[in-house]
């Protein structure tokens, strides 16, 4: 769960009080608003101006960044894939966040469940947009965190790979009592799993649906 109180940043964010506590949680808003400043300071990646966002009761300011972004942790708009093989890339999210290395019934299971159907030993080089994408969930997915943020996929996928992306990440974490919170542009994403949802506008929530 987070609460964010009295958050400025750089003119782009305004927020006196948001909690964020629903295992799935959409952040609505036309483009400027500040969703993604918003969603990046979770993760530690901006730094507040003023103000303060708590993660389980903790100052996130106070917080080992590394600790957090083991239990917080982002899937983008664009798949960061990295040179090597399927493999190396579900095994780079975990050296970056100092845990150990995954077994390979690990991460075919993870690959299975993204439904991408490549060996553990295949390069990157040819792999299509969807199934970087799909890589890059099977990667966050098997860091095992608590929370994982999702910065709208529809700036770089089809409609088709989008919805599954959202549908699987969704059905993971409320398999498994984590917690996501995503940026979308679409309302009726929104309302597909009885989300809450914070609506934003020129860097203020203007609606915010907790429990």
């Amino acid at each position: 769960m987070f609460e964010v109180k009295n958050l400025k940043f750089k003119g782009i964010l305004d927020i006196p009080f948001l909690r964020i506590s629903n295992s799935i949680s959409c952040i609505v808003g036309p483009s400027g608003s500040g969703k993604t400043t918003l969603l990046r300071m979770l993760n530690c990646l901006n730094t507040p101006d003023e103000g303060q966002i708590f993660y389980q009761g903790q100052d996130i300011a106070c917080m080992d960044t590394v600790q957090l972004r083991r239990e917080v942790v982002m899937l983008g708009q664009t798949p960061v894939i990295y040179s090597g093989t399927v493999e190396d890339n579900l095994q780079i999210g975990l050296q970056f966040s100092q845990k150990p290395p995954a077994t390979a019934a690990a991460m075919k299971k993870s690959l299975a469940r993204v439904e991408l159907d490549k060996e553990l030993t295949s390069s990157c080089h040819t792999l299509s947009g969807g199934e970087k994408q799909r890589l890059c969930l099977a990667r966050v997915m098997l860091m095992g965190a608590e929370v994982y943020l999702l910065d709208e996929p529809s700036a770089a996928l089809d409609k088709n790979t989008e919805r599954f992306i959202i549908d699987n990440l969704a059905k993971f974490v409320l398999e498994e009592n984590k917690q996501l919170v995503m940026i979308t542009h679409s309302e009726q994403i929104a309302q597909t799993f009885n989300n809450a949802i914070i609506r934003m506008e020129n860097g203020r929530v203007v609606e915010a649906d907790h429990e």
